[in-house]
């Protein structure tokens, strides 16, 4: 039940990967085991602020980015075709790093992939979005000192379970499909 009139729990929407584990790790060569395989996936946040030399630190690690822009090192994988998307490197993640999203955010949820966000004052939603990423999924919150500053120790360290034990949903492009097409029998 929801704590809002007229708002109906539908369980978490978005995408799951249209490609196999093995096609994309072999189209990426991606050959890390999935504990030192990391995600990196910022959207507006500004790629250009990511440290990237702290990857250097990570040497048998590989770090996935769709930031063109990013450094060439050895362990960074740089996703420029655009028929990919974040979702379809999740399942060979152990986590993936970002800034407070919807998308990213139920997408990692949907595909039990830990998130690792950064908290972010000049954005609505943020407050809202990391905690519920605190009760429903395996995650470290970190501040932005500790992503920007610091040598990234918080990937050596282990993850946070979620608060809450009772799963969320993961059902909701189905949910929402379906009471659009019982919405349109009716009419």
């Amino acid at each position: 039940m929801s704590a809002f009139p007229n708002v109906i729990d539908t369980g978490l929407t978005g995408g799951t990967p249209y490609y196999s584990m093995a096609e994309v790790r072999n189209t990426f060569n991606i050959t890390a085991a999935k504990e030192q395989t990391i995600l990196l996936t910022f959207g507006g946040l500004g790629l250009a602020e990511i440290p990237y030399h702290n990857l250097t630190q990570f040497p048998d690690w590989q770090f996935i980015t769709f930031d063109r822009q990013a450094p060439d090192l050895p362990n960074i994988i740089k996703v420029n075709n655009p028929q990919f998307r974040p979702v379809d490197f999740m399942p060979l993640c152990d986590r993936v790093v970002s800034k407070p999203g919807y998308s990213t955010f139920a997408e990692s949820c949907r595909m039990d992939t830990p998130i690792v966000s950064i908290t972010r004052d000049d954005f609505a939603e943020s407050a809202l979005l990391i905690e519920g990423i605190r009760n429903h999924a395996f995650h470290q919150i970190l501040e932005p000192t500790e992503f920007f500053q610091e040598g990234w120790q918080f990937l050596r360290e282990p993850v946070q379970p979620p608060r809450w034990s009772e799963p969320v949903g993961k059902d909701g492009n189905e949910t929402i499909a379906n009471d659009i097409v019982e919405y349109l029998n009716r009419a």
